[in-house]
C-alpha cells in the first residue's frame, strides 16, 4: 500500500493510492494514533477521491519529529573527511522543510547552490522505547525515499548542521510503502541523479547502523511515536566532496531513487 497525504477543507488527510485515484483514510493525526488500523479500513472504504483534483501533500502529522543520520555510510564518511563514528550522529529537521516529488525547492540566496543527498526514509508505527534492534525494525509502518536537500554554506558556519538542513521544501519524500508491501529492506540501491546522470549509489547493506540499531538507538533517550520520520543516511557521491564541487543550480531536476520503495523527483529555482 502507498500511502499519501492531501488538503480537505483546510486540513491535511490520508489516503492509499488506488492508481489515478485516492482512497481516503482520515484526517492525518487520527490516522497516526494506529496507522495499521488506519490501513485496513482501505478495503472497507467505498469512496475514490481524484488524485489531480486535490493538492498532494507529505501524509505526516504536525508534530512529528523527522530525525536524521548523518556518517551513515563508510564511503561517505570518508569523502567528508571524517571519522567513522561509535554511534549514529543525530540531527534534526521540522515537518514545514518536508515536500513531495516535483515541489520546487530555491536556492537560498547565501548559498552557491544546493547538495544532494539520497537517502531511505523510515516511518514509525508503534512507540518505541527501550528496545533491542529486532524489536525496533518490527515497529516500522513504512518506508519512503527522500532527499536531504542540504545548504552547505549553512550547514558549516556553525559546529550545529540544523539551518544548513532545514531551507524551504528542502526534504522531498515519495510516497510512503508499507512494510506489509516492501518485506524485508536489506540490500535495496539507493540512487541520486542529476540531470539524469547518476551521482550516488549505494546498496542499504552498506549502511553502518540499519534501522533497527539506529531505532534502537534513539529509544534508549527519547520514545518514538508514530508518525514519527527517520532519515537513515546517504552514501558518498554527495556534490560538495567532488573534485571540482558540483552543487544544484536552477534548472536543475535532481532524483532520489530507493528500489522497491519510490522515487521522488525535485526540479531547483532561483530564490525571488
Amino acid at each position: 500500500m502507498h500511502i499519501v497525504g492531501y488538503e480537505h477543507q483546510g486540513h491535511v488527510h490520508v489516503a492509499a493510492r488506488d492508481g489515478s485515484r485516492l482512497i481516503p483514510l482520515g484526517p492525518v493525526e487520527a490516522f497516526w494514533e494506529d496507522p495499521y488500523a488506519a490501513a485496513e479500513t482501505a478495503a472497507t472504504v467505498a469512496e475514490r477521491v481524484e488524485s489531480n483534483a486535490v493538492r498532494l501533500v507529505p501524509p505526516v502529522k504536525p508534530g512529528a519529529r523527522i530525525l536524521c543520520v548523518g556518517l551513515n555510510y563508510s564511503d561517505h564518511v570518508h569523502e567528508g573527511p571524517f571519522d567513522i563514528p561509535d554511534y549514529p550522529t543525530i540531527f534534526g529537521r521540522w515537518t514545514p522543510s518536508l515536500a513531495i516529488g516535483d515541489t520546487p525547492v530555491t536556492v537560498p540566496v547565501d548559498e552557491a547552490g544546493l547538495d544532494w543527498e539520497a537517502e531511505l526514509l523510515v516511518a514509525v508505527g508503534k512507540p518505541i522505547h527501550l528496545v533491542d534492534s529486532e524489536q525496533a525494525k518490527a515497529a516500522v509502518f513504512g518506508y519512503a525515499a527522500f532527499n536531504d536537500i542540504t545548504a552547505r554554506r549553512a550547514q558549516k558556519l556553525t559546529s550545529q548542521w540544523t539551518l544548513g538542513k532545514n531551507a524551504d521544501n528542502s526534504g522531498p519524500m515519495s510516497d510512503l510503502a508499507t512494510t506489509d508491501e516492501i518485506g524485508e529492506i536489506g540490500g535495496r540501491k539507493v540512487v541520486a541523479r542529476v540531470n539524469g546522470e547518476v551521482m550516488q549509489e549505494a546498496t542499504t547493506d552498506e549502511m553502518i547502523f540499519d534501522v533497527g540499531q539506529i531505532l534502537s538507538h534513539i529509544s534508549r533517550t527519547l520514545t518514538l511515536l508514530p508518525g514519527d520520520l527517520i532519515a537513515t543516511g546517504t552514501p558518498s557521491g554527495v556534490g560538495y566532496a567532488r573534485t571540482p564541487p558540483r552543487l544544484l543550480q536552477p534548472g536543475d531536476i535532481v532524483e532520489v531513487e530507493v528500489e522497491g520503495v519510490g522515487s521522488v523527483s525535485t526540479p531547483v529555482e532561483q530564490a525571488g
